[in-house]
């Protein structure tokens, strides 16, 4: 069973968690006021997080999209100490279509193994061995840190972007969230919608500055969806002044 948890703020300034369905209803989860205390609960009980939230029960309706328009809703995963939550990401495994895929592999092929950039050697590195096989050790991604809760925007907040940067750019994710449990593993909950918010002009200068390019605040959309990601992720990234939508382009997300 899937869940759609999202944390909010209630009409008295109560914080709570909802389940939501895929009908756009959302109820109350009783017994706990984040999706931090409900996944220490499921982790600790041994239980998954719908059996949890069953645990738990579910109380009043609550209107989500009432909420959202009211500044009321959350980051769907937050921390009572945000230094102890970190931001971070994978770059070049990821597999984005059979389009993008088969444009890197021609490429490969036209430039020569011996010719090949380091950011193409990784991102084949991907492709062969990004999805290995239970019991094998698969290609290790590229990863970086971008940094801590402090810098985790909800929905619908400002993404400030530092006077510093030479670019301030929308950069459309998919996030894996996790939770550590008291045996230090790490547990996913679900996944969650996602803006990178990145430097693109720094990033494109020099690849050894890819670090440097994401330390800026990243957001999290309305929902962290419990259990497997659908194989096929695709939406539109928009910037909209005032009530004209100025630019626009559609993003995928397939592995």
């Amino acid at each position: 069973m899937t869940l759609r948890l999202i944390q909010f703020v209630d009409a008295h300034g109560a914080r709570g968690v909802a389940a939501g369905e895929d009908d756009g209803s959302a109820r109350v989860i009783l017994g706990v006021t984040s999706t931090y205390e409900l996944a220490r609960a499921a982790i600790a009980a041994k239980r998954s997080i719908a059996d949890q939230v069953a645990q738990q029960g579910l109380g009043e309706a609550v209107d989500i999209a009432l909420a959202l328009s009211e500044g009321r809703i959350l980051s769907p995963i937050d921390h009572p100490d945000p230094a102890h939550l970190h931001l971070t990401g994978t770059g070049l495994t990821h597999l984005g279509s059979a389009e993008g895929r088969d444009k890197m592999h021609t490429k490969a092929k036209e430039a020569g193994e011996e010719n090949l950039t380091d950011s193409m050697r990784m991102f084949l590195m991907g492709v062969k061995g990004g999805k290995p096989a239970s019991g094998a050790v698969g290609a290790q991604p590229e990863w970086f840190y971008k940094g801590n809760g402090h810098g985790l925007v909800g929905p619908g907040e400002a993404l400030v972007s530092p006077d510093f940067a030479e670019d301030g750019g929308e950069e459309p994710e998919m996030a894996g969230i996790y939770v550590i449990g008291d045996d230090a593993q790490a547990y996913r909950i679900g996944f969650a919608l996602a803006n990178e918010f990145s430097d693109h002009v720094v990033e494109k200068q020099n690849y050894l500055w890819l670090a440097h390019s994401k330390l800026r605040p990243a957001s999290l959309g309305v929902e962290i969806l419990t259990g497997d990601l659908p194989a096929h992720v695709e939406g539109t990234s928009k910037i909209v002044r005032g009530n004209e939508v100025i630019w626009q382009k559609p993003f995928i997300s397939g592995e």
